[in-house]
């Protein structure tokens, strides 16, 4: 079964430390609720810095990526499906991808 990375962008800090802990629930719920598709529960990213041939830049566009996730599925669409039920989307967007094996 292939791994998909369900990778969040974006998203506004909470404005109180409750509205954290609540937003923070209901993304453990969801977790929780994928029970052994879950192969990463993830983790937050801080502020990220962009490499290209012109050199270094910050990265704090209202997209940059924010976290990710792991998850087994047996195809594209039920790792979508997945996705679609993530409470991140009230805050942000979030990608999906197909980990391919080198």
């Amino acid at each position: 079964m292939p791994n998909y990375i369900i990778a969040y962008h974006g998203g506004e800090k909470p404005g109180s430390p409750e509205e954290g802990a609540k937003q923070m629930e209901k993304w453990k719920a969801w977790i929780g609720g994928l029970g052994d598709a879950v192969v990463n529960p993830g983790t937050p990213l801080g502020m990220s810095k962009t490499v290209s041939s012109a050199g270094v830049s910050d990265n704090s566009g209202p997209d940059r990526l924010t976290g990710f996730s792991i998850v087994a599925a047996d195809s594209m669409d039920a790792a979508l499906e997945m996705a679609k039920g993530c409470p991140f989307l009230e805050m942000g967007v979030i990608e999906v991808a197909e980990v391919l094996e080198m």
